[in-house]
């Protein structure tokens, strides 16, 4: 089990039959600069450790399928991209994971999560109907539409967004990501609107951009029953959480990642 923090959206912990956790750095068996919970298989780091931290966490949600407990959380090869991936059963140990971006689920005991490190992961649920998601959204896969992906499979699984809450986890502040002109221009080309996501702060010549914001502005214009925000920021909490543009600043050669789950129980 995790001996380390486990955070949790209280709008999802209230909703019956469904366990999760934004999963932080503490708990697991890696070291060094992967101390401790990294579930990263993309990472440098031992592959052994990293499945034992993954089967730590498939544990602390209660994951099981056909009536067996599972040693691993399903997960995507995450590609920055739109694509909502929906599985009713674990992949293949040992197989490649599919590229995409969220994973969507109405299979009970069968945990699904989003791997991050500054990206921004959002959980989502349906109670009523029992279906689940998690999305990773960079921001790349959340201008191109991976909300609102995540939100159409769910419904082709027979969910309604009326009834679906969404809660997002630690991701990168606007304060600590600083971006250049060709990237506000992207955005501003998409939509004038989306000025409002920069800002450069004082005694900075940059702006800087509120990636968790702009996810929630995709979010609110769904429809949903309930948005949530954690509100940590993971390059300014070092203790707790990894971060791929601190490592960048740090020049150090690799980072872990940190997941956040959800399942049917």
């Amino acid at each position: 089990m995790i001996e380390g923090t486990v955070l949790e959206a209280e709008s999802l912990r209230s909703l019956p039959g469904i366990r999760h956790g934004f999963f932080t750095r503490e708990g697991g068996a890696s070291a060094g600069i992967y101390a401790s919970l990294n579930v990263g298989l993309g990472s440098d780091d031992d592959t052994a450790a990293v499945r034992e931290n993954r089967c730590r966490v498939a544990a602390h949600l209660g994951a099981r399928f056909d009536g067996a407990p599972l040693a691993d959380i399903a997960t995507n090869y995450q590609v920055h991209s739109p694509i909502a991936r929906i599985i009713d059963r674990p992949d293949p140990a040992g197989g490649a994971r599919p590229e995409a971006d969220a994973l969507v689920t109405r299979t009970p005991g069968l945990a699904i999560g989003a791997l991050t490190a500054d990206c921004t992961p959002i959980l989502f649920a349906d109670a009523a109907v029992g279906v689940v998601a998690a999305a990773h959204a960079g921001w790349r896969g959340a201008v191109s539409g991976v909300i609102e992906a995540t939100v159409a499979a769910m419904e082709s699984l027979g969910a309604n967004r009326t009834a679906i809450r969404a809660a997002i986890g630690p991701t990168i502040s606007q304060h600590a990501y600083e971006v250049g002109p060709e990237f506000e221009a992207q955005f501003l080309a998409q939509s004038p609107g989306n000025r409002r996501f920069f800002a450069i702060p004082a005694g900075r010549d940059r702006a800087h951009f509120d990636l968790p914001g702009y996810c929630r502005s995709r979010l609110a214009g769904l429809g949903l029953a309930g948005i949530e925000e954690l509100g940590l920021c993971t390059y300014a909490n070092e203790s707790l959480l990894f971060s791929y543009r601190r490592k960048t600043h740090r020049k150090e050669p690799d980072y872990g990642r940190q997941i956040s789950a959800i399942v049917l129980s």
